[in-house]
């Protein structure tokens, strides 16, 4: 399968390259960053320190999008929502694991659904899609008698707070509880704040270092604490999860996918 790879210079990017040219099943047939950046030029093999590829790292999206089956994107959300147009124009699959989009943002690259095969997903890891689905089973047996907190930890690098994980937990305790995240999220507390509000989905987010991913989701009532938790070691979970995605497409219809679907939750 033809895969090409958009916003290939960043830490992810660096890692999907490597890992479509080690995968059997697939071909590099491009890697696109934005104007400017000083790896333009380069090529992307070698950016990741593996064989030559006899391509080059452009900043020209459309002709990757008309070269290839299936393009990768991890950049921002307003990058995205130009290639998910792009994706559709030319009936190319787009995987999106960019995370901080806004309603509005989530609603516009959902609806090129319509028109091409679109896979977003806020982490491709399985193990985070487990948690996802224990933590709205536990959410809907527990119910508000349980104080739910989710607690995430990146590298001093990321720059969307809370991470889209966190808020794809947040929506699987929502969801559990038959409730819409946005009237139940409490994302700060700064001051005299007081009495912690029953039925609120509490978030704390954490930033140092170069921690890859860390999630906890808490339960706590009087006498007991629940805690699920999934702790990233490798960021080859995300890229051969995506990887696989971009494969996955092949025998999908247009429509807008989840690991959900791929993984047969539901």
């Amino acid at each position: 399968m033809k895969i090409g790879i958009v916003g290939c210079a960043g830490r992810m990017g660096q890692m999907l390259i490597k890992e479509v040219l080690i995968h059997p099943d697939c071909t590099l047939v491009g890697a696109v960053e934005a104007p400017g950046n000083p790896v333009l030029g380069q090529d992307p093999g070698v950016l990741v320190g593996h064989d030559p590829t006899r391509l080059a790292i452009t900043d020209d999206a459309s002709s990757l999008f008309a070269a290839a089956d299936a393009v990768i994107d991890f950049t921002a959300p307003q990058v995205t929502l130009r290639h998910a147009q792009q994706a559709a124009d030319s009936n190319t699959a787009l995987v999106v694991g960019t995370t901080g989009f806004d309603d509005e943002g989530q609603a516009r690259l959902q609806a090129f659904g319509e028109k091409t095969f679109i896979f977003q997903a806020a982490n491709f890891s399985v193990g985070v899609n487990l948690l996802l689905g224990l933590s709205q089973q536990v959410a809907s047996i527990l119910g508000n008698d349980y104080d739910a907190e989710i607690l995430e930890m990146h590298h001093k690098h990321k720059v969307d707070a809370p991470s889209g994980t966190a808020l794809a937990l947040g929506r699987a305790v929502a969801k559990g509880r038959g409730v819409d995240l946005n009237q139940a999220a409490q994302r700060v507390r700064d001051g005299i704040t007081g009495a912690r509000t029953p039925g609120d989905i509490g978030f704390a987010t954490l930033r140092g270092g170069a921690v890859i991913g860390d999630h906890t989701v808490m339960f706590a009532a009087d006498g007991e604490r629940i805690e699920l938790t999934h702790k990233a070691s490798d960021r080859s979970i995300y890229s051969s999860g995506a990887v696989r995605a971009a494969l996955w497409s092949k025998n999908q219809g247009k429509g807008f996918y989840g690991m959900a679907e791929m993984l047969g939750f539901k």
